[in-house]
């Protein structure tokens, strides 16, 4: 374990040693022997079915038939029609592995059991925190349509609609992490960070400090981070070094050598409850280019929102919820209800979105949005890689007058990814809606504003891994003052912005356009 200072008063805390990843390590690391193994079992199998096919004449005859029965099985389940383009464009290039791995995918295989206590853990779960129904009542809630979302959100979960909390909006990371240090200091109870990026530097290192010195006053300090970190960024044995500190600590579906559908389901959520009576989220990691300690994308752009108040109930919920899969008998009550100071700051509706069930909630919550504004819905996504009814809806929303307006990336983190954003620029600009690049460097925030009367801050992108794939969080507000300073912000960074029209499209390098559009083929399986 490693203390280094920052300034004169600050100390950090670092459990893994600062080095770079060279070559070397890279090839003899865990990353390198899961991608082998992974690589070696497709070996396998694609020798066995051309062994097979060599042997036996009628194999293929019978693969065959049976793709041909996949083909008509895939128009008859309930899927996305791009993403039923991209499996038949699988099925016609190799049509029995293309098959195999449709079947594979949609059966979740090796999966079912972490399914089945998620769906267990949300049934218990479904009515635990009661609704006030007179805030449904509210004719601001009914007639801006809020009880009838909310109606629709509550079939998959637990997501009621609350009136005593504040709210606090911050338009860059290091502001939420500011906040963030200052709230940690207060604890007195339990802290519950999940988080999809965890790295070891200056901001997790200033965070770690305070949690070991939280658990030594006898506060309950847990973590959840997202299973692929420890394939990327940390080491296998990283829960241990936390539980050495007093840290409970339990990474999310952790990434093992074998071919699963686990590899989908990754928790994106960025979560941090303090005490049962605050709550952060939006965009920003626990990572240091999210509070531009280090340049890597140019100036990061991102967002995020605190929660005083009532609502942060279901943000200690929805963790729980990850956290009790291993448990028991998990608890719930002494960390839900507890009491809350009276504030009057609009209403709010924190829910999340789960690739478990048949609801797709973060693109409903956005296309509600989208249909129902009257003057305008401003954007701020990294990504942009849209189905089929996310696209018509905002098509629809700028075809009848609403004043749509996106901010992308100027400079992208994934050049090919950048490219099939960028794919869908020209259809857009086409139906009237205004695209813009943020020209320092990345937006990463995922902000919905309309109207001066709704928002929504979260986790959840514009693309098929964020609405149809992840775990994801978001806090829906309607009525709120911090919806004039997201607004704001808004504003003020579309000065900072390059308006995409098409010239711009048209000069774009013919290499670029092709990787869009050849990247869109697949978009809803990447």
């Amino acid at each position: 374990m490693k203390k280094r200072k920052k300034g004169t008063d600050t100390e950090i805390l670092y459990l893994l040693p600062k080095k770079k990843r060279s070559l070397i390590h890279l090839l003899f690391s865990r990353t390198a022997l899961i991608i082998l193994l992974i690589i070696l079992q497709l070996g396998i199998f694609h020798s066995l079915y051309n062994n097979l096919k060599d042997y036996f004449e009628w194999f293929e005859i019978a693969f065959g038939a049976f793709s041909v029965l996949m083909v008509f099985h895939l128009f008859s389940i309930d899927m996305d029609s791009t993403a039923k383009l991209s499996w038949l464009l699988i099925l016609m290039i190799a049509p029995v592995p293309g098959a195999i791995f449709m079947l594979f995918t949609e059966k979740d295989l090796g999966h079912r059991a972490f399914i089945g206590r998620m769906r267990e853990l949300t049934h218990e779960t479904k009515n635990i925190i009661p609704q006030d129904n007179a805030i449904l009542q509210d004719n601001d809630v009914s007639d801006s349509g809020t009880a009838a979302l909310h109606k629709y959100l509550n079939k998959s979960g637990c997501f009621p609609i609350y009136q005593n909390t504040s709210l606090r909006y911050f338009p860059v990371g290091e502001d939420k992490y500011s906040a963030m240090l200052n709230e940690l200091r207060k604890a007195k109870d339990f802290i519950f960070l999940e988080y999809f990026i965890i790295e070891e530097g200056i901001m997790w290192g200033h965070i770690l400090k305070i949690l070991a010195d939280k658990v030594r006053e006898g506060v309950d300090v847990r973590v959840m981070y997202d299973g692929m970190c420890e394939v990327i960024l940390l080491t296998s044995d990283y829960p241990t070094r936390l539980q050495s500190l007093g840290i409970k600590c339990k990474p999310f579906s952790r990434i093992y050598p074998f071919i699963s559908t686990n590899y989908n389901y990754r928790d994106h959520r960025k979560i941090l409850v303090i005490d049962g009576k605050t709550a952060f989220t939006g965009g920003v990691n626990l990572s240091d280019e999210y509070i531009n300690e280090i340049d890597k994308f140019g100036h990061w752009k991102d967002t995020a929102i605190m929660l005083k108040g009532d609502a942060v109930k279901s943000f200690t919920l929805m963790f729980l919820q990850i956290w009790n899969i291993t448990e028991k008998s998990p608890e719930w009550d002494r960390f839900i209800n507890i009491e809350s100071e009276r504030v009057t700051d609009g209403y709010i509706m924190p829910y999340c979105d789960s690739p478990l069930d048949n609801y797709k909630v973060g693109e409903m919550v956005y296309i509600d949005i989208l249909n129902r504004a009257k003057r305008y819905v401003h954007i701020m996504t990294p990504y942009l890689i849209l189905d089929n009814e996310l696209e018509t809806a905002l098509k629809f929303a700028a075809q009848r007058g609403v004043d749509v307006k996106l901010i992308i990336p100027g400079i992208p983190d994934k050049m090919a990814i950048y490219a099939l954003s960028k794919s869908y620029c020209k259809y857009l600009i086409d139906a009237g809606v205004e695209i813009y690049e943020y020209s320092p460097g990345f937006v990463h925030a995922k902000v919905f504003v309309s109207d001066d009367e709704k928002a929504v801050v979260g986790t959840i992108n514009l693309d098929y891994r964020s609405l149809y794939h992840h775990f994801e969080c978001a806090a829906y507000i309607l009525g709120s003052k911090c919806i004039a300073n997201i607004e704001a912000d808004f504003n003020k960074t579309l000065k900072k912005c390059r308006r995409i029209d098409h010239n711009i499209i048209k000069h774009e390098k013919i290499i670029f356009k092709a990787t869009g559009n050849i990247m869109r083929l697949a978009a809803p399986l990447y």
